[in-house]
């Protein structure tokens, strides 16, 4: 049997998509790139705002044109959508023949069997079963460059913001084992993986509910000792739950990045209070500081949400003010999503979607400027580049520095007579900046 995966949405929804790859290998399927050979197409979904629901559809409905003029003879899809919106899919979106929930990827084969056999099928688990059964990471394909590798350490959120569907979708929070992620790191360091990306729905509360209590840094401390593991880097860390301990590690390990993704969401205390945060700015502004005073050369980034309901000038300001004052190095802007089920959905004041794209636009410019002006100061600065690729122009490679994590990030533009190969770590010369990217010439 035949069968093509197309994984949409995070990062973490990409290691699920990984993990039913290694599943369906290893039981003998062919896995193809093309769609158009596959008898059974696997779309991993995802429906976090407006914009991730539209893309999944539209995927599906795509997808669905194989059955109607090509070999494939199954839809499944996989993920977000499907958990959320069970009971209406087979009835607006004829073109699916199976639903996986978020919690089901690991029952792929049976689901592909009886597909291929012809039949209608939903598998559904507990969203809240905690992540016992973590042998089948050790099969995993990884799709990513080759090189770097995301590691998913838990499932699920206990942190309850107001405008979020994932505890819905994903459940509670649910670590994985100290010993199933190492095991893990090695496997992937053996297949050339030389960067590790730790996710999470909030990779800072690692280990809470398993072991009592945070244990991020304990994992970070395992996870150095892998050997040929170069780089591991730290995504999705709510700014309330890192630890001393986990910034004492990052300041102290060689292998781990001095970059942190922190979502904020907004610099305005009542706002964050409205989202459900439980944070404040001073809490946000206090992390910052610690980090930045054990790490000069840390590289922040984070994201904010603009038009949350109810959202005044005077609220915006203060977020305005706030990303003046605290120059996040990377910065990312989503508009707020009225997203069905959810607490904030049903506030008062909802915002036109004019406002909050005006209050987006604005805060991107504003970052612009301070990303520029970051990139200027790394001019005649010789940093560490992991090569990603080569230009067509001649001579010429892509690559990110520790500052960079894949596809959210800048790159660093290479200049170099000799050549490059796609994972190779070169040091580099900066001599020229952008807004976002910095370009240089190879150290050899």
């Amino acid at each position: 049997m035949k069968i093509a995966f197309v994984s949409l949405g995070c990062d973490k929804n990409l290691v699920d998509s990984e993990v039913m790859l290694g599943i369906c290998a290893e039981e003998g399927f062919t896995v193809v790139s093309d769609e158009g050979a596959a008898d059974i197409i696997v779309i991993n979904t995802c429906c976090f705002i407006q914009d991730a629901l539209e893309e999944s559809i539209e995927t599906i409905i795509e997808m669905g044109e194989y059955k109607r003029g090509g070999s494939c003879r199954g839809i499944i899809v996989a993920g977000c959508l499907g958990q959320r919106y069970q009971s209406e899919i087979f009835k607006e979106l004829p073109e699916v023949d199976a639903i996986i929930g978020t919690t089901a990827y690991e029952k792929i084969i049976d689901v592909a069997k009886r597909v291929y056999n012809g039949e209608k099928v939903t598998e559904l688990t507990d969203i809240n079963l905690p992540m016992e059964n973590e042998n089948n990471s050790l099969l995993r394909l990884v799709s990513t460059a080759g090189h770097y590798a995301y590691l998913k350490i838990a499932e699920g959120c206990d942190n309850r913001c107001t405008y979020c569907v994932i505890p819905s979708l994903r459940g509670k929070y649910r670590s994985r084992s100290l010993e199933s992620l190492v095991k893990e790191a090695e496997m992937l360091a053996e297949k050339g993986i030389k960067e590790l990306i730790l996710v999470a729905q909030d990779t800072a509360l690692y280990g809470k509910d398993i072991y009592g209590e945070k244990c991020l840094h304990t994992l970070l401390e395992k996870l150095c000792k892998v050997e040929g593991i170069e780089w591991i880097r730290i995504l999705y860390c709510y700014p309330e739950h890192i630890t001393d301990e986990t910034i004492e590690i990052m300041a102290r390990e060689k292998k781990i990045c001095h970059y942190l993704d922190m979502p904020i969401q907004s610099g305005c205390d009542t706002v964050l209070k409205r989202m459900g945060r439980r944070n404040t700015a001073g809490i946000i502004s206090e992390k910052v500081s610690k980090l930045r005073q054990a790490m000069p050369d840390i590289t922040l980034r984070t994201t904010v949400i603009t038009g949350f309901p109810d959202e005044s000038e005077q609220e915006f300001d203060e977020t305005v003010n706030f990303i003046k004052e605290l120059r996040f190095d990377r910065l990312g802007v989503f508009t707020y999503s009225q997203e069905e089920g959810t607490p904030a959905a049903k506030l008062k004041g909802q915002i036109d979607e004019e406002v909050k794209l005006e209050r987006k636009e604005t805060i991107l410019d504003i970052q612009k400027s301070i990303s520029a002006q970051k990139c200027e100061k790394l001019v005649g600065e010789r940093i560490r580049v992991i090569i990603e690729g080569k230009l067509p122009h001649e001579n010429v490679y892509c690559g990110r520095s520790y500052k960079d994590a894949p596809d959210i990030d800048g790159l660093v533009f290479v200049k170099s007579d000799e050549e490059l190969l796609t994972g190779d770590f070169t040091d580099v010369l900066i001599n020229k900046a952008g807004d976002y990217d910095v370009y240089g010439e190879a150290v050899i």
